[in-house]
């Protein structure tokens, strides 16, 4: 149905999709799916919604748990670029519309990578549905310089043949962290047409502008309560900079993991399930 896999999936978690502005995304689920408050887990790139399935079994046994496949990205539709935006203020919008669409009225949001950025223009674009925020090896980080892999991304043509080249072997090398699954299900998802969506994705994301909309996203964080979990040792977005989360989160904790790298909650997820379930608990409306 949804392309969404897992080797050990929970019977508790289903799977189906939701159309909004005519692009489909896959969605997994668990707990109560008729509860107008779910806890919603929003990837980055080159992720997927699978790599949420345990978090989202796990706090299925609380709350409502969601998991979406983003335009462009998993089993999801892949508009190309002229016909669909790719950029973070658009898949945030998209990102609210679709919980619109899914009948939540509140979210406790939990956005890895470019999913936290997605998830606080949600946030802007609908703040009366914000419960919570959770940034995990994400944030918009003032001072922060794209990695290598990143400035080839936004140069074109060089970030077109890097793309052309790219194959299996050198793709699991840079997510060599990951369990192994996750690595074959990530590469049978970064397809033509993925690939085109990452370029235009980093592409049309500029560090200065972000750092721009820190003092809006603070202004309607005041009230929300906030966590950063980040793994110490990524190497693409430095930890040196969890704490600057901070700027735009105030009520943030900042909570490291020694020992992960970019994806804490897939390279040590009991780990980051200690630190997560807790706060969402906590957070979410009895």
């Amino acid at each position: 149905m949804s392309g969404i896999q897992s080797p050990v999936t929970p019977d508790s978690v289903t799977q189906g999709s939701v159309v909004v502005d005519g692009v489909r995304s896959p969605w997994i689920q668990a707990g109560d799916k008729s509860a107008s408050e779910a806890v919603v887990f929003t990837h980055g790139s080159p992720g997927c919604a699978a790599e949420f399935t345990q978090l989202v079994a796990q706090t299925g046994k609380f709350s409502r748990a969601i998991a979406l496949d983003m335009p462009g990205f998993g089993g999801a539709d892949k508009p190309p670029p002229r016909a669909f935006e790719y950029s973070v203020a658009n898949i945030g919008v998209h990102l609210a519309k679709q919980l619109e669409a899914l009948g939540v009225e509140r979210a406790q949001l939990v956005g890895h990578d470019f999913g936290g950025a997605f998830n606080l223009l949600a946030a802007a674009y609908s703040p009366d549905r914000v419960g919570s925020i959770v940034m995990i090896n994400s944030g918009l980080m003032r001072g922060y310089r794209w990695h290598r892999i990143a400035r080839i991304y936004r140069t074109p043509l060089l970030g077109e043949l890097f793309m052309m080249i790219a194959n299996k072997r050198g793709f699991a090398f840079a997510m060599r962290s990951l369990p192994d699954w996750l690595v074959d299900q990530m590469w049978s998802n970064f397809d033509r047409s993925t690939r085109r969506a990452v370029l235009a994705l980093y592409r049309a994301t500029a560090m200065g502008d972000q750092a721009e909309q820190l003092p809006a996203i603070r202004m309607l964080s005041r009230e929300w309560p906030a966590l950063v979990i980040f793994g110490m040792d990524d190497p693409y977005l430095p930890a040196t900079l969890a704490s600057r989360n901070t700027e735009s989160l105030p009520n943030a904790t900042i909570e490291l993991i020694g020992g992960a790298g970019h994806w804490p909650h897939a390279e040590l997820p009991q780990a980051t399930a200690d630190l997560l379930l807790p706060f969402l608990r906590a957070n979410v409306s009895d």
